[in-house]
């Protein structure tokens, strides 16, 4: 079952607080769901260092794991300056700040939408559980295997 947009959302913002959490600078959000066949969102974020880079994977990793979230892969290479994160409808880019500047990702999209981070990092509901529960009563109502 693909996720709804209310998951996908909520699964920004988790991602974003966490980015938030490791003070991670000038994160942006773009709703890219009309541009790309890959993904329904892109988040972008800076990290000051290498050292810093590593740990916001790290940071991410968790709370994606904690959200029981499938990470469908992440790309990185040592120093590089740049890690991407796959979690299907969100894509995850932590950047060094010459890296962010070199690749300059929200130019490549700058047909997207911006989401306010400011608006997602407000927002203390927790939609993550809301859809996680959600999910759980919608296949509590589908038929058993073999019932008629």
């Amino acid at each position: 079952m693909k996720p709804t947009e209310t998951d996908s959302l909520g699964l920004v913002r988790m991602c974003c607080r966490a980015l938030d959490e490791k003070k991670a600078a000038d994160l942006r959000v773009l709703d890219v769901r009309e541009l790309s066949s890959i993904t329904d969102y892109l988040v972008i974020g800076t990290a000051t260092s290498e050292p810093h880079v590593r740990a916001l994977r790290v940071e991410l990793e968790k709370a994606l794991d904690s959200a029981k979230t499938h990470i469908v892969g992440f790309e990185t290479a040592r120093e590089s300056g740049w890690v991407v994160m796959d979690a299907f409808d969100v894509m995850v880019h932590i950047f060094t700040p010459e890296k962010r500047d070199r690749y300059r990702l929200e130019n490549l999209w700058r047909d997207g939408r911006e989401i306010p981070v400011k608006d997602l990092l407000a927002d203390k509901k927790a939609p993550v559980k809301r859809a996680a529960r959600a999910k759980k009563k919608a296949a509590r109502k589908l038929p058993k295997k073999g019932a008629k």
